[in-house]
């Protein structure tokens, strides 16, 4: 089966796509604007479209008809509805998947009414729906009538990198608690910072041998990056708290390997990627209860779900996992075979080649 991946070639998951449906001995190729960088791999060709930007959804309409033609596809498969979803409706291929990721349902369509309209339009143009999630599934069905099925098949994580190693002997005596996230509003790192407040003020009146044992971690960068530290420091746990600043993302399993516990209250999440990559490395977690999260853990076995906005909420469940070593070790485990057993790239890959084979009888059908 040859096909077309029309995505953004600098994106991780187009190429973690790209590599494991090849591993299938399917032939791919992806054809973006975006290009990619140094890590993308070697083996998969990659063609460019020539116009950029917003505009270039529009423009490269040509362009991808002639890539299609020299190509002889057996699928288009576009990646994100708002952008590439745009240039794959009019250049009227198919078979054709489309893939929803994320802001391209959450966020784009709010921003005016001929953004809905054209999300709307883009939506309905596919034979076949993929959503990562079921909370992603709904939103969608927001712009589309509900007789249009979408299936649902979601991002996988690299078991090769996001592996744990249990080398923790040499700071047994240290909770490290914290995330790995890009510092925006949407990802809720304030409410991360009441929280482990909360933690740190309840933990020096309650339990003072574990006080000096804590130390809170935030990874990533992002425009939040001044507003926060000065949260921390009026919260009055800035001497706690590691802001490191922006990591690329195969320093993610060296930075999540410095956790023990990892925390994500998002006030709102397409899916939950990180969330996985940190119990794929044995992290017992605490998320909100918002968008895709609560598919990515189970309550009470890999983790905790907390009512969003609460930092209240998350303290408590954060204090349970300091508190309860077995319980740590527990969740450890249950995480990190959960995602093995669900969330392989492996086992999505197969799930999309699957859906592949079902597109083209389908479609040979009718």
């Amino acid at each position: 089966m040859k096909l077309i991946l029309l995505s953004s070639a600098n994106s991780i998951h187009t190429a973690q796509w790209a590599v494991n449906l090849k591993k299938l001995g399917e032939e791919v190729i992806v054809v973006s604007q975006q290009k990619a960088d140094i890590s993308f791999p070697s083996d998969i060709p990659v063609y460019y479209l020539p116009y950029k930007g917003q505009m270039g959804y529009f423009l490269n309409v040509f362009a991808l008809k002639k890539i299609i033609q020299e190509v002889q596809p057996d699928i288009l498969h576009a990646h994100y509805a708002s952008g590439y979803g745009t240039t794959a409706r009019l250049v009227n291929f198919h078979p054709y998947i489309l893939s929803v990721w994320g802001s391209d349902v959450f966020e784009f369509p709010y921003r005016s009414f001929i953004h809905k309209y054209l999300l709307s339009s883009n939506l309905k143009a596919p034979d076949i729906l993929v959503s990562t999630s079921n909370s992603m599934l709904k939103q969608t069905y927001q712009f589309i009538d509900r007789t249009k099925k979408i299936d649902v098949i979601p991002f996988g994580v690299d078991l090769s990198k996001f592996t744990s190693s249990y080398k923790r002997s040499e700071r047994l005596d240290q909770i490290t608690i914290g995330t790995v996230k890009t510092l925006k509003k949407v990802y809720g790192i304030d409410i991360l910072l009441r929280a482990l407040a909360i933690v740190q003020q309840k933990i020096a009146d309650q339990h003072p041998q574990f006080a000096t044992h804590l130390q809170f971690r935030i990874v990533g960068g992002g425009p939040d990056l001044n507003k926060l530290q000065l949260l921390a420091q009026q919260l009055g746990i800035d001497k706690n708290v590691v802001f490191t600043g922006a990591v690329q993302h195969d320093l993610v399993p060296v930075e999540l390997e410095n956790l023990d516990i990892y925390i994500a209250l998002s006030r709102q999440e397409s899916f939950g990627v990180a969330v996985i990559e940190a119990q794929a490395m044995a992290k017992p977690v605490v998320v909100s209860n918002v968008g895709g999260l609560p598919e990515v853990v189970k309550h009470e076995e890999t983790g905790f779900v907390v009512e969003p906005e609460n930092p209240e909420a998350a303290a408590e469940a954060i204090i349970k996992l300091i508190l309860d070593s077995k319980l740590r070790e527990e969740m450890a485990y249950n995480a990190e075979k959960f995602v093995s057993q669900n969330f392989s790239w492996n086992a999505c890959a197969v799930k999309m080649k699957d859906l592949y084979k079902h597109t083209l009888e389908t479609c040979s059908k009718g």
